[in-house]
């Protein structure tokens, strides 16, 4: 797919008969800094004395569009590995244009250790298409402050310590946690403990879930706790943004990726030193709460010249000491649960990490996105919380899932 660099009768100049070939990979905006990039061109360049790198910032706007054109055609100046948002797999692996890594990743990268949020969204039918990279995931933040005020000595561990916790600290005009009505990534957090889903594969055809005993559970335990919050019923996190909210007014908890805490500090600067962070309680003490895992997987388009080069490429970022480097500059979870212990020093991302180890991603089929584009969990989730039937309502937003399933995406 990369033009071959040659000079004079194909080879380069003192690289000792070695044809050299460029691999070009496209990494999206702002999922590397500049500096990671130099250092790791330089030293894949020097272990590997065929290849060169051109590494392309792409910008997350239009890039479906930009990656489908990419998969289809044949382009000598097209990429050899792609970045992509780990829930945008299915969507590439559907129209047949992505090598089959599979061999690789049982064989080299030891799959078996990866973080499930990013692994399972890269594999269809058994083979493994998108290899994990990093993955962010939501915890609490919280008020350090204010949980002492409350007497409230560590940070919940159960889900029951948690509403115990919450309810505490809602004294002297306090609010003790800002949980919107439709914040539905944290809401399908809470249906995977109790063992539902979103929506499930019966055998070729996708059918929503919510109506199930254990998503109505799901929801009922979202209902409980955002009554002890003033988050509105009707809007989602960003409706108005919740660090804004958190910032500006005496709020004990959100649940929020750690890096939400920059805006806070930027908007509140008085509440540096104040704030904490800790995993998604669990219905147990023993593992920390389910979450969705988003962050990117690594692919490589069938249609590359440079497979080998391409592979080198998968093989050197994905792998332990690069993915540690890349976690501790970028603040990330890295890609497997075994180096979790290379981002402790971070209390933020400690508690990602924790908490990524239980990661998921929304159902593994390209027509999700028909499901977001007119979210019907949303809906769903203000009506429960408005008072309606949960069962009523979770069989109508089951019902649109699947409408919305069977739906192929243009």
């Amino acid at each position: 797919m990369s033009a071959t660099l040659t000079s004079g009768c194909g080879l380069l100049p003192g690289d000792d008969g070695a044809e050299r070939h460029t691999v070009t990979v496209w990494l999206m905006k702002g999922s590397a800094s500049q500096e990671f990039i130099d250092r790791f061109t330089e030293e894949f360049e020097s272990e590997h004395t065929d290849l060169d790198l051109d590494i392309r910032i792409q910008e997350w706007t239009g890039i479906g569009d930009k990656v489908h054109t990419a998969l289809q055609g044949g382009s000598p100046d097209g990429p050899d590995v792609i970045e992509v948002g780990n829930t945008q797999v299915s969507q590439y692996v559907d129209g047949g244009g992505l090598l089959d890594l599979t061999l690789e990743s049982m064989r080299d990268w030891g799959m078996r250790d990866w973080l499930p949020g990013l692994a399972e969204p890269g594999e269809q039918l058994s083979q493994q298409y998108g290899i994990p990279w990093y993955a962010a995931n939501r915890v609490v933040v919280y008020r350090k402050d204010l949980f002492a005020q409350a007497g409230i000595d560590e940070p919940p561990k159960t889900r029951e310590e948690w509403l115990t916790a919450t309810e505490q600290l809602n004294t002297d005009g306090n609010q003790g946690i800002y949980l919107a009505g439709q914040d539905w990534y944290t809401l399908a957090g809470f249906i995977w403990d109790e063992g539902g889903d979103l929506a499930k594969d019966t055998g070729g055809s996708w059918q929503g879930t919510l109506h199930s005993p254990a998503a109505l559970r799901g929801m009922d335990f979202y209902r409980r706790l955002q009554e002890l919050g003033e988050g509105p019923v009707d809007a989602d996190e960003e409706h108005p943004p919740q660090a804004g909210m958190f910032a500006a007014g005496q709020v004990a908890q959100i649940v929020a990726v750690p890096g939400t805490a920059r805006t806070i500090l930027q908007e509140n600067p008085d509440l540096e030193g104040k704030l904490g962070f800790f995993p998604v309680p669990g219905p147990t003490a023993e593992q920390p709460g389910a979450v969705f895992t988003g962050g990117s997987d690594l692919v490589v388009p069938k249609n590359t010249d440079h497979r080998e080069g391409a592979i080198a490429v998968v093989s050197a970022l994905a792998g332990e000491k690069w993915n540690t480097e890349l976690a501790r500059t970028m603040n990330y979870v890295p890609n497997k649960t075994t180096l979790a212990s290379a981002v402790a020093g971070e209390e933020g991302v400690a508690a990602m990490a924790a908490g990524a180890a239980r990661g998921r991603a929304t159902p593994a089929t390209p027509e999700w996105a028909n499901v977001e584009a007119d979210n019907p969990i949303k809906e769903y989730m203000t009506r429960v919380l408005n008072g309606a039937d949960p069962a009523t309502e979770a069989r109508n937003a089951s019902r649109r899932v699947t409408e919305a399933l069977a739906v192929p995406l243009s």
